[in-house]
């Protein structure tokens, strides 16, 4: 900071030191210039202090110097060049103070450049300074550059495969693209074509980015990286302007690598706008596409784009020759995540009984940002702990931050309240107990996280690629659990349900418009859920009429109230079961998968908590 503000004063220090020394080169005083008269007057009158006398073939000229009110006083003359006149004026000065110069023998050209030093260095020091106003430090930064390509060069790329966990698939396919860039010969002798573009696709957070960094690390290639939003500007032309400069650049410094982050922001489907479109996006996806088909094959040039919305994207953007080869990045499935881990965890100082296998199991559905995140998180609970090592509280802890947010320990329930959270939670716990194709409870609290009062954390038996008609009614009776508790013991209901309800609903309606697992068939009708992009399907016709809107409802509306009944007749079965877990919540606040198994048979649990009451890993941690 202090270094940055030094430099922004050093123009200024500079015009200050050049002022003060062009006044130094003329001399502490004033210069006079005098006719014969003065010259004489002031060579009786004055005390001379330094004298010189430049002799030329017709003139002389006299340079002195004499003190007035105690400063240095200049002067100049001319005079004759005859012997009276010359020796008229040396009988007046100091001979010892007195230089004689030849005046044929000056050096013109140097006398001249002195005489424009000062003149040269303003000139230069005003060019440096238009060079600073439009470079990167100025108001009017890049002001000449507005056209040009905003791709970052990245020279050394450290990212290597071994950074890159829990996507094998994705990393094999992605090799090729390393062997071309390193042995293009290779290819060339085959007579293969190697993909111009690839198109990673995927949920945020799953490393798309990260992958592409990985290939131009391996391959040791330049990487030029930009992302969508940097080619759209308010004036027409401006972004094909930079499409066509980042093309020119890349194949300057082929072979390299273009990575284009969330395409989709100029890459969606032309025409698709209100008001006919829009023109500068369209503008600069149109030259997109002919810069790619410009590129001869095996150029050296391989473009990789990214995007988590690939359903909007241009048809002629993803046509053979442009982005060819289509790679989705999935969510890691158990052993990916515990890939993962291991690969964040390198420089964690984890306690010795941290178990990374066990933690990917209690982790589905999150990717290898969310897995990033809570080790770091973890990391910063041990800090805050003052802890020399990352214990397994401290990642409960984080898993729960990440999920639903911090615990809201200061928040206080009244009674009432707290019973009715623990039965709440309570019911979804018995429901994933005793149902068959149920999640497995890992975990209930009833300390309030977010906008929740407590929640339970549920993870599948085994992760599966597809769910059965079985499985999705087993997680709307899940969801019913607590809305069901609600109403067996406080022969109530309460607004803590809302996202239960919320989240039931939605499956069931996709049950029965997207997987026809109704007594509608296995018809596709349309659906609320999917991903809507507003200038193409805003005025989209609806393909359902009003009757089977009607039927619609009636299937959603037999499959909830079905598995609310189901709910239901789970927990009379298990009622003191319930209570039991109801109990222990109030008492304890938070239960684990071993604790919740020992409380249903009757076991006490009281020594897990024998060291403090209410000490669970989330008050302490928070």
């Amino acid at each position: 900071m202090q270094k940055n503000r030094f430099i922004s004063y050093l123009p200024y220090l500079i015009v200050i030191i050049a002022i003060l020394s062009l006044f130094n080169m003329n001399g502490s005083g004033v210069t006079e210039t005098l006719s014969y008269q003065d010259l004489q007057k002031t060579l009786k009158n004055e005390k001379i202090t330094e004298s010189q006398l430049s002799i030329g073939e017709n003139v002389t000229t006299v340079h002195g110097v004499y003190t007035k009110d105690e400063r240095q006083v200049g002067f100049t003359a001319t005079i004759p060049s005859t012997t009276d006149e010359i020796s008229a004026v040396i009988e007046e000065l100091d001979e010892s103070k007195l230089t004689i110069v030849d005046a044929d023998a000056s050096n013109l050209f140097l006398d001249t450049l002195l005489t424009l030093i000062p003149f040269i260095f303003f000139g230069v020091f005003a060019v440096w300074m238009i060079n600073r106003m439009n470079g990167a430090g100025g108001a009017n930064s890049k002001a000449f550059e507005f056209s040009k390509s905003r791709a970052r060069l990245e020279g050394k790329i450290r990212v290597r495969f071994d950074d890159v966990a829990g996507c094998d698939e994705e990393k094999q396919e992605m090799q090729e693209i390393i062997e071309y860039l390193k042995y293009p010969k290779k290819f060339e002798k085959m007579g293969a074509r190697i993909p111009k573009g690839i198109l990673l696709v995927g949920h945020p957070g799953t490393g798309k980015t990260l992958l592409a960094k990985a290939v131009a690390g391996e391959a040791n290639v330049p990487f030029y990286s930009i992302s969508g939003s940097d080619f759209v500007e308010m004036f027409v032309g401006v972004g094909a302007s930079r499409v066509r400069d980042m093309f020119k650049k890349a194949q300057q410094t082929a072979p390299c690598m273009i990575f284009i982050d969330e395409i989709d922001a100029v890459g969606r489907q032309r025409g698709a706008g209100f008001g006919g479109g829009h023109d500068e996006r369209e503008q600069t996806l149109n030259q997109l596409l002919v810069e790619m088909d410009g590129m001869e094959d095996n150029t050296g040039v391989v473009v990789i784009a990214a995007t988590n919305r690939p359903d909007v994207l241009d048809p002629a953007l993803l046509r053979a020759g442009r982005f060819d080869r289509q790679i989705t990045v999935s969510l890691p499935d158990r052993k990916g995540r515990e890939a993962i881990l291991k690969v964040h965890a390198r420089n964690k100082h984890l306690a010795q009984d941290i178990d990374l296998g066990a933690l990917a199991k209690r982790t589905p559905g999150f990717s290898g940002a969310d897995l990033e995140n809570v080790l770091n998180e973890a990391a910063i609970l041990a800090v805050r702990e003052n802890s020399d090592e990352i214990h397994m509280k401290q990642i409960d802890e984080a898993i729960d931050r990440v999920m639903m947010g911090p615990a809201k320990v200061s928040r206080t329930y009244d009674e009432k309240t707290k019973k009715l959270v623990a039965y709440h939670e309570s019911g979804h716990a018995i429901v994933g107990l005793f149902l068959e194709n149920a999640q497995v409870v890992q975990k209930v609290t009833i300390i309030p996280r977010g906008q929740a009062g407590g929640y339970n954390l549920m993870t599948p038996k085994e992760e599966k690629m597809m769910n059965t008609k079985n499985d999705l009614m087993a997680s709307i009776t899940s969801y019913m659990g607590g809305r069901v508790a609600e109403e067996m013991f406080f022969d109530d209901v309460t607004t803590g349900a809302v996202n239960d309800i919320e989240r039931a609903t939605n499956l069931a309606k996709d049950m029965v418009t997207l997987y026809g697992m109704s007594d509608l068939g296995p018809i596709k009708y349309n659906s609320g859920n999917e991903n809507v992009f507003l200038g193409r399907d805003y005025n989209s016709p609806n393909n359902v009429s009003g009757e089977v809107a009607y039927e619609i409802d009636q299937e959603v509306r037999k499959i909830v109230n079905g598995c609310h009944d189901k709910a239901m007749e789970i927990i009379r079965a298990h009622s003191d079961e319930l209570e039991r877990i109801a109990a222990a919540l109030i008492e304890y606040e938070t239960l684990t998968a071993e604790q919740i198994q020992r409380v249903v048979k009757g076991e006490d649990i009281s020594s897990d908590f024998s060291s403090k009451k209410n000490t669970q890993p989330e008050a302490a941690a928070a």
